[in-house]
């Protein structure tokens, strides 16, 4: 039994990329899209936002002006959701793809009341653009909308599975957390999600759950409790 009854999802660009490292992975992203199918049928209603590194990474030279990397960025998860989106129809799912900017016929404007329409009726929606603005990262927007969407928590898929108090590529003895309050994460500077995104959670008590996105069915397990990951409170 799902413990929730709307989610933002958000997929890391490094997720969709796969074992490929960057560009797409279509067996990664068709099993997002077995599992996503699984919940809408259930009647789970699902936001997705993702990230845009499997593409862009951000300013990588001095030559680029930091505004215009951001766009870069920004692009990149328009093209990325386009991607996902027909990724889920394939198998049968309806979508949408939403964007703060005007796209011409590739995406469709945002507005809090269509995507709630389209969230309702059962359309995964998918958050592409970022906020539309530059020094705004994909977390920032990611909490945005599922504040505006009053989402009953974040579902963020990660390649690490959890939150641990350090790297725990660098150090084997890191302890994984099961639950942590936002301010921890705050005041600790664990890198979850970037400090804008973190305050943005706290001030909304929105609630958060970072997962290992490669772990076996880990969307339906998440969603229906049964997660292994850390539940950050807020």
């Amino acid at each position: 039994m799902a413990k929730y009854k709307r989610v933002l999802l958000k997929l890391s660009g490094e997720a969709l990329a796969g074992p490929n490292k960057t560009g797409f992975d279509e067996a990664t992203c068709l099993e997002i899209a077995r599992q996503v199918k699984e919940l809408v049928d259930q009647g789970i209603q699902i936001g997705v936002v993702t990230g845009g590194g499997n593409f862009w990474r951000g300013r990588t030279s001095k030559n680029i002006d930091r505004t215009k990397a951001d766009q870069i960025g920004t692009l990149a998860t328009v093209m990325n959701c386009i991607y996902v989106s027909e990724i889920f129809r394939s198998v049968g799912i309806q979508t949408a793809v939403l964007t703060p900017f005007a796209c011409s016929s590739f995406t469709e404007l945002f507005s809090k009341d269509l995507a709630v329409k389209y969230m309702e009726q059962g359309v995964v929606t998918f958050f592409a653009g970022g906020t539309g603005h530059p020094y705004f990262s994909t977390d920032t927007a990611l909490v945005l909308r599922a504040v505006e969407m009053e989402a009953d928590i974040i579902l963020s898929g990660k390649s690490i599975d959890g939150v641990y108090d350090s790297d725990p590529a660098v150090n084997p003895d890191a302890k994984k957390y099961d639950e942590i309050d936002i301010n921890e994460v705050i005041n600790q500077r664990l890198g979850v999600i970037d400090l804008a995104a973190a305050v943005l959670c706290m001030e909304n008590h929105m609630p958060m759950m970072i997962f290992g996105l490669n772990e076996e069915n880990s969307i339906v397990n998440t969603v229906q409790g049964t997660t292994h990951g850390t539940l950050v409170t807020a």
